[in-house]
Protein backbone atom coordinates (compact mmCIF):
# COMPACT_ATOMS: atom_id res chain seq x y z
CA UNK A 1 0.00 0.00 0.00
CA UNK A 2 1.07 3.38 -1.09
CA UNK A 3 1.80 6.34 1.72
CA UNK A 4 -1.37 8.28 -0.05
CA UNK A 5 -3.23 5.07 -0.14
CA UNK A 6 -2.61 4.72 3.22
CA UNK A 7 -3.23 8.02 4.06
CA UNK A 8 -6.91 7.92 2.66
CA UNK A 9 -7.24 4.57 4.61
CA UNK A 10 -6.61 6.25 8.23
CA UNK A 11 -8.70 9.17 6.89
CA UNK A 12 -11.61 7.08 6.58
CA UNK A 13 -11.06 4.99 9.54
CA UNK A 14 -10.74 8.10 11.53
CA UNK A 15 -13.90 9.35 10.17
CA UNK A 16 -15.78 6.32 11.27
CA UNK A 17 -13.48 5.15 14.52
CA UNK A 18 -13.02 8.88 15.99
CA UNK A 19 -15.50 9.12 18.45
CA UNK A 20 -15.15 5.09 19.24
CA UNK A 21 -11.59 5.91 19.74
CA UNK A 22 -12.30 9.33 21.88
CA UNK A 23 -14.84 7.87 24.17
CA UNK A 24 -13.33 4.93 25.14
CA UNK A 25 -9.67 7.06 25.38
CA UNK A 26 -12.03 9.32 27.78
CA UNK A 27 -12.53 6.53 30.19
CA UNK A 28 -9.46 5.23 30.20
CA UNK A 29 -8.25 9.06 31.74
CA UNK A 30 -11.03 10.81 32.70
CA UNK A 31 -9.33 13.36 30.64
CA UNK A 32 -11.13 15.02 27.26
CA UNK A 33 -8.08 16.80 26.13
CA UNK A 34 -5.38 13.59 26.49
CA UNK A 35 -8.10 11.47 24.95
CA UNK A 36 -7.91 13.67 22.01
CA UNK A 37 -3.83 13.79 22.17
CA UNK A 38 -3.69 9.86 22.58
CA UNK A 39 -6.21 9.69 19.35
CA UNK A 40 -3.76 11.92 17.45
CA UNK A 41 -0.84 9.98 18.50
CA UNK A 42 -2.43 6.60 17.30
CA UNK A 43 -3.08 8.30 13.92
CA UNK A 44 0.52 8.90 13.44
CA UNK A 45 1.43 5.61 14.40
CA UNK A 46 -1.09 4.41 11.64
CA UNK A 47 0.38 6.61 8.90
CA UNK A 48 3.88 5.27 9.59
CA UNK A 49 3.03 1.51 10.02
CA UNK A 50 0.30 1.00 8.05
CA UNK A 51 2.05 2.07 4.81
CA UNK A 52 4.91 -0.26 5.48
CA UNK A 53 2.66 -3.27 7.24
CA UNK A 54 -1.06 -3.06 5.84
CA UNK A 55 -3.90 -2.00 7.43
CA UNK A 56 -4.81 -4.03 10.22
CA UNK A 57 -8.35 -6.39 10.21
CA UNK A 58 -9.11 -4.12 13.26
CA UNK A 59 -7.99 -0.91 12.55
CA UNK A 60 -10.14 0.47 15.57
CA UNK A 61 -9.08 -1.67 18.06
CA UNK A 62 -5.90 -1.28 16.57
CA UNK A 63 -5.17 2.51 17.26
CA UNK A 64 -7.22 2.02 20.62
CA UNK A 65 -4.33 -0.44 21.45
CA UNK A 66 -1.43 2.25 20.19
CA UNK A 67 -3.39 5.03 22.19
CA UNK A 68 -3.49 2.80 25.43
CA UNK A 69 0.33 2.18 25.35
CA UNK A 70 1.29 5.61 24.63
CA UNK A 71 -0.96 6.51 27.76
CA UNK A 72 1.13 3.98 29.54
CA UNK A 73 4.15 5.29 28.63
CA UNK A 74 2.98 9.19 29.56
CA UNK A 75 1.82 8.23 32.94
CA UNK A 76 4.64 6.31 33.61
CA UNK A 77 6.89 9.90 33.31
CA UNK A 78 4.45 11.85 35.56
CA UNK A 79 4.75 10.76 39.34
CA UNK A 80 1.51 12.12 40.00
CA UNK A 81 -0.14 10.29 38.30
CA UNK A 82 1.10 6.73 39.20
CA UNK A 83 -1.93 5.41 40.46
CA UNK A 84 -3.30 5.90 37.05
CA UNK A 85 -0.67 4.08 35.55
CA UNK A 86 -1.08 1.60 37.92
CA UNK A 87 -4.79 0.89 36.91
CA UNK A 88 -4.39 1.48 32.88
CA UNK A 89 -1.32 -0.66 33.09
CA UNK A 90 -2.99 -3.39 34.93
CA UNK A 91 -5.88 -3.47 32.56
CA UNK A 92 -3.84 -3.14 29.42
CA UNK A 93 -1.52 -6.66 30.92
CA UNK A 94 -4.57 -8.55 30.78
CA UNK A 95 -5.68 -7.52 27.38
CA UNK A 96 -2.09 -8.64 26.11
CA UNK A 97 0.24 -6.89 24.11
CA UNK A 98 -1.12 -7.75 20.97
CA UNK A 99 -4.40 -7.13 19.61
CA UNK A 100 -5.89 -10.38 19.58
CA UNK A 101 -9.84 -12.07 18.97
CA UNK A 102 -10.25 -11.12 22.86
CA UNK A 103 -9.28 -7.80 22.69
CA UNK A 104 -11.51 -7.25 19.92
CA UNK A 105 -14.68 -9.05 21.89
CA UNK A 106 -14.39 -6.30 24.84
CA UNK A 107 -13.57 -3.40 22.59
CA UNK A 108 -16.58 -4.31 21.29
CA UNK A 109 -18.48 -4.84 24.12
CA UNK A 110 -17.46 -1.57 25.68
CA UNK A 111 -18.08 0.74 22.53
CA UNK A 112 -21.62 1.35 23.18
CA UNK A 113 -21.54 2.29 26.92
CA UNK A 114 -18.37 4.81 26.14
CA UNK A 115 -19.83 6.58 23.13
CA UNK A 116 -23.15 6.66 24.97
CA UNK A 117 -20.44 8.23 27.89
CA UNK A 118 -19.00 11.00 25.80
CA UNK A 119 -22.50 11.99 23.97
CA UNK A 120 -23.77 12.85 27.46
CA UNK A 121 -20.36 14.55 28.23
CA UNK A 122 -20.29 16.91 25.14
CA UNK A 123 -24.04 18.23 25.90
CA UNK A 124 -24.04 18.91 29.08
CA UNK A 125 -26.37 21.46 30.14
CA UNK A 126 -23.29 22.95 32.31
CA UNK A 127 -22.08 23.98 28.63
CA UNK A 128 -23.71 27.13 26.58
CA UNK A 129 -25.24 25.81 23.31
CA UNK A 130 -22.59 27.00 20.94
CA UNK A 131 -20.04 25.29 23.24
CA UNK A 132 -22.11 22.29 23.37
CA UNK A 133 -22.51 22.20 19.75
CA UNK A 134 -18.75 22.79 18.70
CA UNK A 135 -17.48 19.93 20.68
CA UNK A 136 -20.37 17.61 19.98
CA UNK A 137 -19.22 17.94 16.07
CA UNK A 138 -15.56 18.11 17.48
CA UNK A 139 -15.61 14.50 19.26
CA UNK A 140 -18.64 12.31 18.04
CA UNK A 141 -18.94 13.96 14.39
CA UNK A 142 -14.78 14.18 13.95
CA UNK A 143 -15.09 17.41 12.24
CA UNK A 144 -12.08 19.72 12.26
CA UNK A 145 -12.02 22.94 13.74
CA UNK A 146 -11.51 24.61 10.00
CA UNK A 147 -14.73 22.43 9.18
CA UNK A 148 -16.71 23.59 11.98
CA UNK A 149 -15.79 27.42 11.66
CA UNK A 150 -16.89 26.98 8.16
CA UNK A 151 -19.92 25.16 8.29
CA UNK A 152 -21.22 27.79 10.94
CA UNK A 153 -19.12 30.94 9.06
CA UNK A 154 -17.04 31.87 12.03
CA UNK A 155 -13.59 32.25 12.50
CA UNK A 156 -11.51 29.22 13.14
CA UNK A 157 -10.09 30.57 16.50
CA UNK A 158 -13.95 31.13 17.50
CA UNK A 159 -14.49 27.53 17.54
CA UNK A 160 -11.29 26.86 19.16
CA UNK A 161 -11.33 29.16 21.79
CA UNK A 162 -15.11 27.46 22.19
CA UNK A 163 -14.04 24.32 22.24
CA UNK A 164 -11.32 24.96 24.74
CA UNK A 165 -13.54 26.91 27.22
CA UNK A 166 -15.89 24.05 26.71
CA UNK A 167 -13.03 21.02 28.17
CA UNK A 168 -12.69 23.45 30.80
CA UNK A 169 -15.85 23.94 32.29
CA UNK A 170 -16.33 20.51 32.30
CA UNK A 171 -12.78 19.70 34.00
CA UNK A 172 -13.92 22.25 36.58
CA UNK A 173 -16.97 21.95 37.03
CA UNK A 174 -15.98 18.12 37.69
CA UNK A 175 -18.41 16.40 35.15
CA UNK A 176 -18.21 12.85 35.36
CA UNK A 177 -17.47 11.05 32.24
CA UNK A 178 -20.73 8.54 32.41
CA UNK A 179 -23.65 8.21 31.67
CA UNK A 180 -26.08 9.99 33.82
CA UNK A 181 -28.65 8.07 36.41
CA UNK A 182 -32.30 7.57 35.88
CA UNK A 183 -33.43 11.01 38.17
CA UNK A 184 -31.05 13.01 35.13
CA UNK A 185 -30.86 11.34 32.29
CA UNK A 186 -34.95 13.08 30.97
CA UNK A 187 -33.27 16.71 31.36
CA UNK A 188 -29.43 15.76 30.19
CA UNK A 189 -31.49 13.61 26.81
CA UNK A 190 -32.96 16.53 26.55
CA UNK A 191 -30.07 18.92 25.55
CA UNK A 192 -28.38 16.17 23.64
CA UNK A 193 -31.43 15.96 21.35
CA UNK A 194 -31.33 20.04 21.09
CA UNK A 195 -27.47 20.10 20.17
CA UNK A 196 -28.51 17.32 17.64
CA UNK A 197 -31.61 19.80 16.10
CA UNK A 198 -29.37 22.47 15.84
CA UNK A 199 -26.53 20.91 14.04
CA UNK A 200 -29.65 19.61 11.49
CA UNK A 201 -31.92 22.96 11.34
CA UNK A 202 -28.48 24.77 10.54
CA UNK A 203 -27.64 22.23 7.98
CA UNK A 204 -31.04 22.32 6.87
CA UNK A 205 -31.92 26.11 6.47
CA UNK A 206 -28.43 27.87 7.04
CA UNK A 207 -28.90 30.99 9.36
CA UNK A 208 -26.38 33.01 7.57
CA UNK A 209 -24.17 33.26 4.18
CA UNK A 210 -24.29 32.58 0.84
CA UNK A 211 -25.70 29.00 1.09
CA UNK A 212 -29.21 27.73 1.32
CA UNK A 213 -28.68 24.81 2.50
CA UNK A 214 -25.51 23.29 4.20
CA UNK A 215 -25.83 19.44 3.54
CA UNK A 216 -22.92 17.74 5.39
CA UNK A 217 -24.28 19.14 8.65
CA UNK A 218 -27.73 17.22 8.05
CA UNK A 219 -25.51 14.21 7.08
CA UNK A 220 -23.23 14.69 10.09
CA UNK A 221 -26.84 15.29 12.77
CA UNK A 222 -28.06 12.12 11.36
CA UNK A 223 -25.09 10.35 11.95
CA UNK A 224 -25.68 11.17 15.39
CA UNK A 225 -29.21 10.84 15.83
CA UNK A 226 -28.75 7.18 14.30
CA UNK A 227 -25.67 6.50 16.80
CA UNK A 228 -27.88 8.04 19.42
CA UNK A 229 -30.85 5.81 18.31
CA UNK A 230 -28.71 2.33 18.75
CA UNK A 231 -27.57 3.09 22.10
CA UNK A 232 -31.05 4.48 23.46
CA UNK A 233 -32.93 2.23 21.71
CA UNK A 234 -36.20 2.40 24.09
CA UNK A 235 -35.86 6.31 24.19
CA UNK A 236 -38.99 7.35 22.46
CA UNK A 237 -37.99 10.96 21.37
CA UNK A 238 -34.56 9.31 20.27
CA UNK A 239 -36.35 8.22 17.22
CA UNK A 240 -39.28 10.73 17.19
CA UNK A 241 -35.62 12.89 16.63
CA UNK A 242 -34.50 10.05 13.81
CA UNK A 243 -37.65 10.49 12.02
CA UNK A 244 -38.41 13.88 11.66
CA UNK A 245 -34.68 14.54 10.63
CA UNK A 246 -34.85 11.39 8.48
CA UNK A 247 -38.05 13.01 6.68
CA UNK A 248 -37.06 16.02 6.46
CA UNK A 249 -33.83 15.22 4.83
CA UNK A 250 -35.41 13.48 2.52
CA UNK A 251 -36.53 17.00 0.90
CA UNK A 252 -32.98 18.05 0.56
CA UNK A 253 -32.90 17.64 -3.28
CA UNK A 254 -36.36 19.30 -4.24
CA UNK A 255 -35.46 22.35 -1.42
CA UNK A 256 -32.76 24.17 -4.35
CA UNK A 257 -33.48 24.91 -8.06
CA UNK A 258 -30.88 25.13 -10.97
CA UNK A 259 -29.41 27.63 -9.80
CA UNK A 260 -29.11 27.35 -6.36
CA UNK A 261 -32.25 29.04 -5.46
CA UNK A 262 -34.75 28.50 -2.39
CA UNK A 263 -37.86 26.56 -3.74
CA UNK A 264 -40.52 26.52 -1.17
CA UNK A 265 -42.39 23.13 0.37
CA UNK A 266 -45.65 23.74 -1.69
CA UNK A 267 -43.47 24.38 -5.05
CA UNK A 268 -41.03 21.42 -4.53
CA UNK A 269 -40.89 18.29 -6.88
CA UNK A 270 -42.13 15.45 -4.51
CA UNK A 271 -40.36 13.00 -7.13
CA UNK A 272 -36.96 14.62 -6.25
CA UNK A 273 -37.73 13.69 -2.37
CA UNK A 274 -35.79 10.39 -1.44
CA UNK A 275 -37.95 7.84 -0.25
CA UNK A 276 -36.00 5.86 1.44
CA UNK A 277 -34.88 8.08 3.73
CA UNK A 278 -38.64 8.88 3.90
CA UNK A 279 -39.19 5.11 4.90
CA UNK A 280 -36.38 5.00 7.23
CA UNK A 281 -38.27 7.78 8.99
CA UNK A 282 -41.68 6.38 8.71
CA UNK A 283 -39.90 2.87 10.20
CA UNK A 284 -38.46 5.45 13.21
CA UNK A 285 -42.08 6.68 13.72
CA UNK A 286 -43.00 3.40 13.55
CA UNK A 287 -41.12 2.66 16.87
CA UNK A 288 -42.11 5.67 18.40
CA UNK A 289 -45.82 3.66 18.22
CA UNK A 290 -44.27 1.04 20.00
CA UNK A 291 -42.90 2.77 22.76
CA UNK A 292 -46.01 4.78 23.64
CA UNK A 293 -47.02 6.80 20.78
CA UNK A 294 -46.30 10.25 19.77
CA UNK A 295 -46.69 11.91 22.91
CA UNK A 296 -42.91 14.22 22.75
CA UNK A 297 -41.84 17.25 20.76
CA UNK A 298 -40.42 15.14 18.17
CA UNK A 299 -42.46 12.93 17.73
CA UNK A 300 -45.27 15.19 16.79
CA UNK A 301 -43.27 17.08 14.70
CA UNK A 302 -42.21 14.22 12.82
CA UNK A 303 -45.57 13.09 12.49
CA UNK A 304 -46.22 16.29 11.05
CA UNK A 305 -43.22 15.96 8.80
CA UNK A 306 -45.00 12.25 7.59
CA UNK A 307 -48.21 13.75 6.80
CA UNK A 308 -45.83 15.76 3.99
CA UNK A 309 -44.27 12.87 2.84
CA UNK A 310 -47.26 10.40 2.32
CA UNK A 311 -48.56 13.03 -0.14
CA UNK A 312 -47.41 12.40 -3.64
CA UNK A 313 -48.75 15.96 -4.35
CA UNK A 314 -49.18 19.14 -2.55
CA UNK A 315 -52.58 19.36 -2.90
CA UNK A 316 -53.24 16.04 -1.50
CA UNK A 317 -51.36 17.22 1.56
CA UNK A 318 -53.86 16.66 4.85
CA UNK A 319 -53.85 19.76 6.38
CA UNK A 320 -56.47 19.44 8.85
CA UNK A 321 -54.43 16.61 10.77
CA UNK A 322 -51.20 19.17 10.50
CA UNK A 323 -53.34 21.37 12.43
CA UNK A 324 -54.48 19.22 14.69
CA UNK A 325 -50.94 17.84 15.49
CA UNK A 326 -49.59 21.70 15.65
CA UNK A 327 -52.58 22.21 18.12
CA UNK A 328 -51.43 19.17 20.24
CA UNK A 329 -47.42 20.42 19.68
CA UNK A 330 -48.44 24.44 20.65
CA UNK A 331 -49.66 22.31 24.16
CA UNK A 332 -46.74 20.07 24.39
CA UNK A 333 -44.08 22.72 23.68
CA UNK A 334 -45.21 26.16 23.52
CA UNK A 335 -43.35 28.23 21.72
CA UNK A 336 -44.18 31.40 19.25
CA UNK A 337 -42.30 29.89 16.18
CA UNK A 338 -44.75 26.56 16.94
CA UNK A 339 -47.40 29.16 16.72
CA UNK A 340 -46.39 30.62 13.32
CA UNK A 341 -46.47 27.27 11.89
CA UNK A 342 -49.31 26.52 13.69
CA UNK A 343 -51.24 29.84 11.96
CA UNK A 344 -49.85 28.58 8.38
CA UNK A 345 -51.28 25.10 8.68
CA UNK A 346 -54.52 26.51 9.36
CA UNK A 347 -54.20 28.99 7.07
CA UNK A 348 -54.42 26.19 4.66
CA UNK A 349 -56.90 23.68 6.03
CA UNK A 350 -59.16 26.67 7.07
CA UNK A 351 -58.79 29.56 4.97
CA UNK A 352 -56.25 32.60 4.85
CA UNK A 353 -58.12 35.17 7.30
CA UNK A 354 -57.82 32.27 9.52
CA UNK A 355 -53.91 32.16 9.68
CA UNK A 356 -54.00 35.79 9.38
CA UNK A 357 -55.78 36.23 12.37
CA UNK A 358 -53.10 33.66 14.44
CA UNK A 359 -50.40 35.79 12.31
CA UNK A 360 -51.37 38.93 14.12
CA UNK A 361 -51.53 37.39 17.58
CA UNK A 362 -47.80 37.26 17.35
CA UNK A 363 -46.99 40.76 16.07
CA UNK A 364 -46.09 41.88 19.49
CA UNK A 365 -44.07 39.09 20.97
CA UNK A 366 -40.82 40.32 21.33
CA UNK A 367 -38.58 36.89 20.80
CA UNK A 368 -40.23 37.11 16.97
CA UNK A 369 -39.03 40.79 16.67
CA UNK A 370 -36.17 40.02 14.40
CA UNK A 371 -37.30 36.67 12.88
CA UNK A 372 -37.45 37.01 9.41
CA UNK A 373 -40.01 34.28 8.81
CA UNK A 374 -42.76 36.44 10.62
CA UNK A 375 -42.89 38.81 8.20
CA UNK A 376 -42.40 36.50 5.54
CA UNK A 377 -45.70 34.41 6.65
CA UNK A 378 -48.03 37.17 7.11
CA UNK A 379 -47.13 38.85 3.47
CA UNK A 380 -47.73 34.99 2.02
CA UNK A 381 -51.26 35.50 3.47
CA UNK A 382 -51.71 39.03 2.53
CA UNK A 383 -50.87 37.85 -0.63
CA UNK A 384 -53.29 35.94 -0.90
CA UNK A 385 -56.16 37.94 0.39
CA UNK A 386 -55.28 40.25 -2.32
CA UNK A 387 -53.38 43.05 -0.24
CA UNK A 388 -49.99 43.30 -2.12
CA UNK A 389 -49.20 46.38 -0.98
CA UNK A 390 -49.27 45.42 2.19
CA UNK A 391 -47.87 42.42 1.54
CA UNK A 392 -44.34 44.03 -0.30
CA UNK A 393 -43.89 45.68 3.40
CA UNK A 394 -43.88 42.38 5.14
CA UNK A 395 -41.55 40.96 2.55
CA UNK A 396 -39.08 43.99 2.61
CA UNK A 397 -39.26 43.73 6.37
CA UNK A 398 -38.30 39.85 5.83
CA UNK A 399 -35.64 40.45 3.18
CA UNK A 400 -33.93 42.89 5.73
CA UNK A 401 -34.24 40.34 9.15
CA UNK A 402 -31.92 37.60 7.09
CA UNK A 403 -28.49 37.03 6.72
CA UNK A 404 -28.66 34.45 4.16
CA UNK A 405 -28.57 35.58 0.92
CA UNK A 406 -30.73 32.86 -1.42
CA UNK A 407 -33.22 33.49 1.23
CA UNK A 408 -33.14 37.38 1.39
CA UNK A 409 -33.03 37.16 -2.37
CA UNK A 410 -36.38 35.31 -2.39
CA UNK A 411 -38.08 37.56 0.15
CA UNK A 412 -36.82 40.70 -2.12
CA UNK A 413 -37.81 39.04 -5.40
CA UNK A 414 -41.32 38.02 -3.86
CA UNK A 415 -41.53 41.79 -2.54
CA UNK A 416 -41.37 42.73 -5.77
CA UNK A 417 -44.06 40.68 -7.29
CA UNK A 418 -46.31 42.06 -5.12
CA UNK A 419 -45.51 45.39 -5.46
CA UNK A 420 -46.04 44.59 -9.60
CA UNK A 421 -49.65 43.19 -8.01
CA UNK A 422 -50.48 46.10 -6.24
CA UNK A 423 -49.70 48.61 -9.00
CA UNK A 424 -52.35 46.52 -11.59
CA UNK A 425 -54.71 46.55 -8.98
CA UNK A 426 -54.18 50.37 -8.56
CA UNK A 427 -54.84 50.57 -12.20
CA UNK A 428 -57.82 48.20 -12.09
CA UNK A 429 -59.60 48.89 -8.50
CA UNK A 430 -62.23 46.43 -10.21
CA UNK A 431 -59.97 43.62 -10.10
CA UNK A 432 -58.65 44.39 -6.40
CA UNK A 433 -62.24 43.98 -4.88
CA UNK A 434 -63.16 40.81 -6.99
CA UNK A 435 -59.94 39.23 -5.32
CA UNK A 436 -60.99 40.52 -2.25
CA UNK A 437 -64.26 40.10 -1.94
CA UNK A 438 -63.36 36.14 -3.98
CA UNK A 439 -60.87 36.02 -0.90
CA UNK A 440 -63.75 36.09 1.62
Amino acid sequence: MGVSEAQSAVEAVIRIESARLIAGLARYTGDLDLAEELAQDAVVAALEQWPRDGVPRNPGAWLMTVAKRRAVDLFRRNRELRVKYAQIGRALEAEGDAVTPDFDRAFSDEIDDDLLRLVFTACHPVLAVQARVALTLRLLGGLTTTEIARAYLVPESTVAQRIVRAKKTLASAHVPFEVPGPDERPARLSSVLEVIYLIFNEGYSATAGDDWMRPALCEEALRLGRILAGLAPGEPEVHGLLALMEIQASRLRARSGPGGEPVLLLDQDRARWDRLLINRGIAALDRVKQLGGWTGPYALQAAIAACHAQAFHSEETDWTQIAELYAVLAQQAPSPVIELNRAVAVSMAYGPQAGLDLVDQLMTEPSLRAYHLLPSVRGDLLMKLGRPAEAQAEFERAAELTSNVPERELSAERARAAAAQANRSSQDPATDRSRSDSSR
